[in-house]
């Protein structure tokens, strides 16, 4: 619609976004609100755009990579994309290798403890464990621990303001990448060499979200509790029966969490919302909101609003929405 010929340039020329007349080689490609010049590149999980002729020239990756989230006060969106939440307070696996009744043999292991975080008992992730064979890192406080050793798998430590990232890598198997916010928000990162079964929190990884919800058993769950229930790292805790509405039992903070996390729907985030459904995550936002009753609100709004900024990077869309009155940067 902004690159025409005919109309304002001469036969053979094509208007440009600011208004000068180039060759068709020249035109700007847009994504997201932003323009991009000829031979500029815009990177996916999954794929590698090159602005060519003003149009978007895609390639697949050869090897592409997966997220899984556990954020907030128990939401997660498995490999596949199915979205839940649950309010259990115990261990629970979220993702793990030799699944299979054949190779029952795991390289990795991923669990995550889950604490009450709220007067209305919605529980969020106090730590987060990687077992590697010998080698183990614990993630709380703020802070890691790594002990053990395994001479079968390379990792990187990397820190900045918001996240520490673990790059990990399991030669002819998996190249992982591990984002922690050291507070509430997890990111598991996956590539994989193998077609060897994941199972856990985060699904089965099969690019099929209807058949996330699978049991230790090896059934599909009819909904998220059975299922949820079923991953308990210790069989002892007690099984979640039902989801919390913090909203319901705290109505005095639902009209400052619509407020605050209504940045999600604002200009702010314009670029993305045609790229990233904004609901699941401002709905997230309010959920968590109301919940965090026990201090630290403005830190689970603040949380819920990074996922949203997280899965907007991702597709490629830089959000610059802290400032120094909102959610600054520690």
């Amino acid at each position: 619609t902004k690159c025409e010929s005919g109309c304002v340039c001469a036969d053979g020329l094509y208007e440009n976004l600011d208004g000068r007349c180039v060759p068709a080689e020249e035109c700007p490609c847009e994504y997201g609100g932003l323009a991009y010049g000829k031979g500029e590149q815009i990177q996916t999980e999954c794929e590698i755009c090159t602005c060519t002729k003003g149009k978007w020239k895609c390639v697949q990756k050869s090897k592409c990579s997966s997220t899984c989230n556990l954020y907030g006060e128990g939401h997660i969106t498995t490999f596949d994309g199915q979205r839940f939440v649950f309010d259990g307070n115990c261990e629970y696996i979220l993702a793990m290798d030799g699944c299979s009744v054949n190779r029952p043999v795991s390289s990795f292991k991923i669990v995550t403890e889950n604490v009450i975080c709220g007067k209305s008992g919605v529980t969020c992730s106090r730590s987060i464990s990687l077992y590697l064979g010998n080698l183990t890192f614990v993630l709380r406080d703020e802070t890691f621990t790594i002990s053990g050793e395994n001479p079968g798998v390379r990792y990187n430590v990397k820190k900045n303001a918001l996240h520490l990232m673990f790059d990990i890598i399991i030669p002819r198997k998996y190249n992982m990448t591990l984002i922690w916010n050291k507070h509430m928000n997890f990111f598991i990162k996956i590539s994989r060499e193998t077609q060897e079964t994941i199972c856990g929190l985060c699904g089965n990884y099969n690019g099929n979200m209807k058949d996330d919800f699978e049991t230790r058993s090896k059934y599909v769950a009819s909904n998220e509790l059975e299922f949820v229930n079923s991953w308990k790292e210790n069989p002892l805790c007690g099984d979640v029966y039902f989801v919390v509405d913090p909203c319901s039992k705290n109505p005095y903070r639902k009209a400052w969490a619509e407020k605050t996390c209504s940045i999600i729907n604002s200009q702010v985030f314009s670029a993305c919302h045609n790229k990233v459904n904004r609901m699941p995550y401002y709905e997230a936002c309010v959920r968590d909101s109301c919940g965090c009753d026990i201090g630290g609100d403005c830190e689970c709004m603040c949380d819920a609003i990074a996922v949203y900024a997280m899965a907007c990077l991702d597709k490629g869309i830089c959000i610059d929405w802290r400032t120094p009155e909102f959610c600054r940067k520690f």
